[in-house]
């Protein structure tokens, strides 16, 4: 556990110099040079000033020489792109901007009354595909690196996790506003309580068997719960899924319940934050 209240003293940064620190010393120190420069300095002249001083200082130099003479390769926005994690660069990112376009198109070219239930449908599971694709040996080049870094494991997974909710949430509750209403529809901002629910359940069961496979049942009790009562003998489907998304999206009772499944699961995966700090855990090989 990372110790608060203290400062690195010399003794310790010479035995984390030399390798010798027990490892709860050593994660202790790595946490609390993140946010103490002065540690970091006592630290750095440790290291620098042990036996692994000189290799260090041939390496950083060729580092410094090899980013001198290099061209720029991206920008800020690039690099910026690049640590929110691999949702926001890759396919899903692309999926979530058919979706919100698609519905529109279907609204407006096709005259297609539904498109704002078919769209509350979908939403909230699409937060949950991000999550899913943000963290973890399959998704991430860095996996390896990052999971062994003091700012690695749930810090950066809540990290991604949020990087894929403030891109998705306003887009498709933007969409939603702009679609036409539908009798009966609950409205375009009701979904964002089990959005963020179904994402924080993602994270806590994804401490128990890895985030995909999480994400992948979340999301299959989500399209079960919203088809199974509406695509029966005798119904119109769309009039039908209006009703029903109101019944279980809108409404004090239906928001409370969301809200308090929200809390519950960020309780858990507080509780369960052991499981996504430590990779060699083996409820974290999933992740």
């Amino acid at each position: 556990m990372t110790r608060t209240g203290w400062h690195v003293d010399g003794t310790l940064a010479a035995s984390y110099a030399a390798g010798s620190a027990s490892e709860p010393d050593a994660w202790s120190l790595e946490k609390h040079v993140e946010s103490c420069g002065a540690c970091a300095v006592r630290v750095s002249a440790a290291v620098r000033g042990g036996a692994a001083g000189p290799a260090l200082a041939d390496v950083r130099a060729a580092v410094l020489t090899s980013v001198a003479s290099a061209p720029p390769r991206i920008g800020p926005a690039a690099r910026l792109l690049w640590a929110a994690g691999p949702a926001l660069r890759g396919a899903w990112l692309l999926a979530v901007v058919l979706v919100a376009a698609g519905a529109v198109g279907l609204a407006y070219g096709a005259d297609f009354s539904g498109a704002r239930p078919v769209l509350l449908a979908l939403a909230p599971v699409l937060p949950v595909a991000g999550v899913a694709v943000s963290y973890g040996g399959t998704a991430d080049p860095l996996y390896e690196i990052t999971a062994s870094t003091p700012g690695g494991g749930l810090r950066l997974l809540l990290t991604r996790t949020a990087a894929v909710l403030a891109v998705s949430l306003p887009l498709l509750t933007a969409t939603g506003a702009v679609l036409p209403a539908s009798a009966g529809a609950p409205g375009a901002a009701v979904w964002l309580l089990p959005g963020l629910a179904l994402s924080l359940a993602a994270l806590a069961l994804g401490s128990y068997v890895g985030c995909r496979a999480a994400a992948a049942g979340i999301s299959a009790a989500w399209v079960l719960a919203v088809t199974v009562p509406v695509f029966g003998p005798d119904t119109a489907p769309t009039a039908e899924l209006s009703e029903h998304l109101t019944r279980l999206l809108s409404g004090p009772a239906a928001q409370g319940g969301w809200a308090a499944g929200a809390v519950l699961c960020a309780g858990l995966l507080v509780l369960r934050r052991r499981s996504v700090e430590y990779p060699a855990f083996p409820t974290y090989s999933g992740f």
